[in-house]
Formats: structure tokens, C-alpha cells, sequence
């Protein structure tokens, strides 16, 4: 008997225009808790394996501190200070709490098309943009830790050093 299976391609199609669409929510869910677990250089990971953030003493970790830069640098415009959202663009604050980091990320790389009390918002897909691109993690840690009320307005005052690779794997990926 032949074994049916669904096609890579159609699986790959479906992610690609139903996370967008946020019809993804409903297959990959809400990120879930974002307790550190383990640790690679500085980065932290949940049970899951997604990207979190460790707080400690006032102190946050080197990519929290990062992404808190990042977002100022890359997403603020559009979506406000600290994350809370504006005119143009959502609160992702109240969004890390139903998404996840895959949605996150698919949501970043290939942007996302909604009306919203008939004004039309467009993400745009910032998926060739190395910046955003090199510091996705950190800015997806930075706002999962701002979600989870870890981290408070403005830039955190204190961080954990830098890693001793960052530089390295930052110029390998910017090039």
C-alpha cells in the first residue's frame, strides 16, 4: 500500500501565507514559559529551545541588552518605544504572549498584510535585511522579555558582559 504524506512544498506554501495571515496562532501557539534552561555563549534557551532571556540581579543578558538596541534601531519606528505599539504598527508587547518564535520569526522574514478598524497595515518582510536578520534572536529575547513584565521601559540599565564569540559570529553574519 502506497503511503500518502502531504507534500513539502504544500507544507512549505502553507507557512508561508497562513503565518502571515495569523492562521499559524492556532497550529504553533502561545511561546510558552520563558524560563532559561540552558545556556551556549551567553544565549539562553527555554525547555523548548526558543530564544529567552535570563534576568539576574537587575542584570540582563548580553542579547537582551542587544536587542533592546536593535529594536530602537529597527523596529521602533513603526512600532513605538519599549514595544507598546502605535498608529502604524502593533503592540508586540501583548502580541509575544499568543505568538510563537517561529511566527515571530516567519511574521519578520516575510512580512504580514492586515486591516485594523479599516486602515490597512503592512510588515514589511525584512528577510534580506542582515541587520535585522543577524539580530532577530535578540530582539525576539529582548521583546519576550519585556511580554513577560522581566524587563521595564527604556534600555536595561545593567547587562551581562559581552560573550567572547559575539563579535566573530556577528561579522560572520553580516559579512
Amino acid at each position: 500500500m502506497k503511503r500518502h504524506s502531504f507534500p513539502r512544498a504544500v507544507g512549505l506554501a502553507f507557512l508561508l501565507f497562513a503565518c502571515p495571515l495569523g492562521l499559524s496562532s492556532a497550529i504553533a501557539g502561545a511561546p510558552g514559559d520563558p524560563a532559561a534552561t540552558q545556556e551556549k555563549d551567553g544565549k539562553y534557551l527555554d525547555k523548548d529551545g526558543n530564544p529567552t532571556f535570563k534576568v539576574e540581579n537587575g542584570s540582563v543578558d548580553w542579547y537582551t541588552s542587544v536587542g533592546a538596541l536593535q529594536y530602537g534601531g529597527n523596529c521602533m519606528r513603526c512600532h513605538g518605544p519599549d514595544g507598546l505599539g502605535s498608529t502604524e504598527g502593533p503592540n508586540l508587547v501583548d502580541a509575544l504572549k499568543k505568538i510563537s518564535y517561529q511566527e515571530f520569526t516567519a511574521t519578520v522574514s516575510g512580512g504580514k498584510k492586515s486591516t485594523d478598524a479599516g486602515k490597512e497595515l503592512v510588515m514589511p518582510a525584512l528577510g534580506t535585511d542582515k541587520n535585522v536578520m543577524c539580530n532577530l534572536d535578540a530582539i525576539y529575547v529582548y521583546l519576550r522579555a519585556r511580554s513577560a513584565g522581566a524587563v521595564d521601559r527604556g534600555k536595561p540599565a545593567k547587562h551581562a558582559d559581552k560573550p567572547a564569540n559575539f563579535d566573530k559570529q556577528q561579522d560572520a553574519c553580516l559579512g
